[in-house]
């Protein structure tokens, strides 16, 4: 009888002390996703403290600094960011097995919700793929710029790009894009090249207001942040609108990286000012709760994760185009 006791025990604090250690890689992972502790912390329902525990805990099993702290802002280690991808995968599967056993068919209605271009470009495919793997579902693609509330409207899973406001959602996060500013080579050949944004203030502008705000563009990191006020010669409400003017040469435009690949790699439009872009921003899927998630909705999120995951555009915010000279027209 005594021997049974201790034996359970053991067993006992063998399986705690995994789910601790799988308790510390979700920390890792949040912290890594939302940027700061207390985010983290409201993400998880745990206290600051408590999240600041765990992270040297990992920390310390680990030998290695996973993330740096400042005054201001958090910022994992190339260790870190390393070590998060490979615990967003571990506890994906650990999602996964815990929910294998059930016996509910893929079926239904799904309503997935994306932005429009990203959507109709990226997020369409992947749609129609999921159709022909799952006979006996419905999907509805909702497509817009404004990020809908996914339990106002009724919808299952989302297609964010951006910080999230609503540490509450379930979120996966497939890559990253970035904010350029881009014009094409006649423009620039006319107008000359901006290499300050406070330049951009004698340059003419098209600004997209379907996304943005006040009249103006942020620059640098949030420490560092540069604030440019604008004063736009053209305002559009739909990206698509910007380009066609940006290509035309009616003047500098600000849009996210992967709108602009084929552009960047034909010589159509030129980056610039890249020294100066903010800090990429995150593509994630997001669903309204991971508790007892419908399995039409876990079999989509796995579906698009690795689907997105193997998109070029996204891995990198499109590091690999770099701003090419302009030569000036001779006067």
């Amino acid at each position: 009888m005594d021997q049974y006791g201790i034996c359970i025990s053991q067993n006992s604090d063998i399986w705690n002390n995994k789910v601790d250690r799988l308790d510390e890689l979700a920390v890792l992972v949040a912290v890594v996703d939302h940027g700061s502790l207390v985010a983290a912390a409201r993400r998880l329902r745990r206290s600051p403290p408590a999240v600041t525990r765990a992270l040297a805990t990992l920390e310390s099993r680990v030998g290695a600094r996973l993330v740096e702290r400042t005054t201001r802002r958090l910022s994992p280690t190339d260790a870190g960011r390393a070590l998060a991808e490979e615990s967003r995968a571990l506890l994906d599967a650990y999602d996964g097995a815990i929910s294998a056993p059930s016996p509910t068919p893929v079926r239904g209605l799904l309503r997935v919700t994306a932005p429009v271009l990203f959507g109709r470009r990226h997020v369409a495919p992947i749609v129609t793929a999921f159709l022909d793997l799952f006979p006996d579902i419905r999907v509805e693609l909702v497509l817009h710029d404004r990020n809908l509330d996914l339990i106002e409207e009724g919808l299952d899973v989302a297609v964010r790009i951006g910080p999230l406001s609503d540490s509450s959602l379930l979120m996966r996060r497939v890559g990253e894009v970035r904010r350029i500013v881009v014009a094409s080579p006649g423009y620039l050949g006319r107008r000359g090249t901006p290499t300050r944004p406070a330049e951009l203030s004698t340059h003419d502008t098209i600004f997209g207001t379907n996304t943005q705000g006040s009249l103006e563009w942020r620059f640098g990191s949030r420490g560092r942040a540069l604030v440019v006020r604008l004063a736009p010669r053209l305002l559009v409400n739909e990206v698509d609108a910007q380009l066609v003017a940006a290509r035309a040469g009616r003047g500098i435009a600000r849009v996210l990286s992967y709108q602009v690949v084929d552009d960047l790699a034909t010589g159509a439009l030129v980056r610039v000012l890249q020294e100066y872009e903010p800090p990429p921003l995150p593509v994630q899927l997001v669903a309204a709760s991971r508790v007892h998630m419908p399995p039409k909705v876990r079999a989509f999120m796995d579906h698009a994760a690795d689907q997105l995951k193997g998109l070029e555009v996204i891995r990198a915010g499109v590091r690999a185009f770099q701003a090419q000279p302009i030569r000036r027209k001779p006067v």
